[in-house]
């Protein structure tokens, strides 16, 4: 090991004021974040190591809803305990919510324009660019050998052609894994075990690396030692805040009210949908679209691109399908739909994102005793690779919809999607560069063909 001494103990100031400023930077979608998260954490301040990172980010991956923010909770905790992992959480969320309610006001309110709809024109190929280029992204890091390109595409022809719920999928990854795991337990070694990953240094043996504040040999810290006690605490008090905010929703506008059924139905998606952003929004999309009749299927494209604009989980969108929802259904009346926006936002936002802090909470004591455990370890990395195949699948539906809209084909969409696939996986052009010069040329077009 490096004789490089481990950085000092983390302040509660410190990581206050890193979790709010990775709240206001951390664009791109969950792969940009985790990559800033590893890149920040592990690689300059050295709070966490590359092995501890990425046993974290799999368990993660693990779990329904989105694995940054979970992520950033898991990192939050470990550091600070409790208060750790809440204020990493809630400052990785709040911004990207009050940025996302007031694009998504702007949106219903002068959406109708012209120079609106070119822009968004122009912005929804990008999106299908940037979920194709997350899953090569992801794909690249994950994918090292032919075993765990065959799950990825396994998973791609369940999700995308076979139509088979997702997850069934992660189930079955899981046993591919721990049945692969016996058989050639090389091939299901976790990405961190063949050197860097999301940015780190490829290859880099462990002696040559600087200690880290916790690093793979550290012991396991007091709080993060596992106690049915405190599993049952944390479970209890965090479905008794969703019960109790459920139970008011209810009584004040029934249980069949837009507002109990957004929380019942977020919490679904919250509970049921695996793999993160990506993977939850087609189950979003199915309900929030097709069951309720929240949105359309165009304003959720249109919704998807303004995540993307937006800082913090990508899932935040379900804020944006709550805002439009509320507005739509006139919840407190026609003079009030600004009002009744920001309610279903708060309303999708607290039922989506709660479970993540009763998982990471409740559940972290056990995945740190996982730790070196090839038996768990090789299912959660053969989930990883299914989940590439599951991002590839939402490109193509987002793909679908954008580049054949109303049953002809775009040829102008699928010249702009082209050339921002082109510009993230050739150039390394940054979302928002990118989002910004393809609403540009939307705005140019429009006024073009007008």
């Amino acid at each position: 090991m490096n004789d490089t001494p481990p950085p000092p103990q983390v302040t509660r100031r410190e990581a206050f004021l890193y979790w709010l400023k990775l709240g206001f930077i951390s664009f791109g979608g969950p792969a940009g974040q985790i990559a800033l998260m590893h890149t920040e954490l592990v690689e300059r301040r050295r709070w966490i190591s590359e092995g501890r990172f990425l046993h974290a980010l799999n368990y993660c991956m693990l779990l329904p809803g989105p694995e940054a923010t979970q992520l950033a909770i898991y990192i939050g905790w470990l550091l600070h305990r409790t208060w750790g992992g809440i204020v990493a959480g809630l400052l990785f969320i709040l911004p990207s919510l009050a940025i996302l309610i007031g694009l998504a006001w702007i949106y219903l309110a002068f959406g109708h324009l012209a120079p609106v709809v070119g822009i968004m024109n122009g912005i929804k190929p990008a999106v299908v660019a940037i979920v194709l280029a997350a899953a090569w992204r992801i794909g690249s890091r994950t994918l090292k050998n032919g075993t765990l390109i065959g799950i990825a595409l396994a998973a791609f022809i369940a999700i995308a052609l076979l139509e088979l719920p997702f997850p069934l999928i992660v189930l079955g990854a899981a046993l591919a894994g721990a049945i692969g795991g016996r058989l050639r337990p090389q091939a299901f070694q976790p990405a961190g075990a063949h050197g860097g990953a999301h940015g780190g240094k490829q290859g880099t043996p462990a002696a040559a690396r600087p200690r880290a504040l916790i690093d793979d040999d550290t012991p396991t810290p007091a709080h993060a030692r596992f106690s049915a006690k405190r599993l049952a605490a944390v479970v209890l008090l965090g479905v008794g805040i969703m019960l109790l905010a459920w139970l008011l929703l209810a009584a004040w506008g029934g249980t069949r009210g837009t507002l109990a059924q957004m929380g019942w139905f977020f919490t679904k998606a919250a509970l049921l949908t695996f793999g993160g952003a990506y993977a939850v929004l087609p189950y979003v999309v199915q309900g929030a679209v097709e069951h309720y009749g929240w949105l359309s299927a165009a304003q959720m494209i249109d919704g998807l691109a303004l995540g993307e604009t937006t800082p913090g989980p990508l899932i935040m969108i379900v804020a944006f399908v709550g805002f439009v929802g509320g507005w739509t259904h006139a919840l407190l009346g026609p003079a009030a739909l600004p009002l009744a926006g920001v309610l279903g936002a708060a309303v999708a936002a607290l039922f989506t994102f709660v479970p993540s802090f009763i998982f990471i909470l409740a559940g972290g004591p056990l995945v740190e005793s996982t730790r070196g455990n090839l038996r768990l370890t090789a299912p959660l990395t053969a989930i990883s690779a299914a989940v590439v195949g599951v991002i590839a699948s939402l490109a193509l539906y987002f793909g679908r919809e954008v580049f054949f809209a109303g049953g002809t084909v775009q040829w102008q969409a699928i010249l702009l999607g082209v050339a921002a696939a082109i510009a993230l996986l050739r150039y390394r052009v940054g979302t928002i560069t990118l989002l910004a010069a393809c609403a540009l040329a939307g705005l140019v077009l429009s006024y073009w063909h007008g």
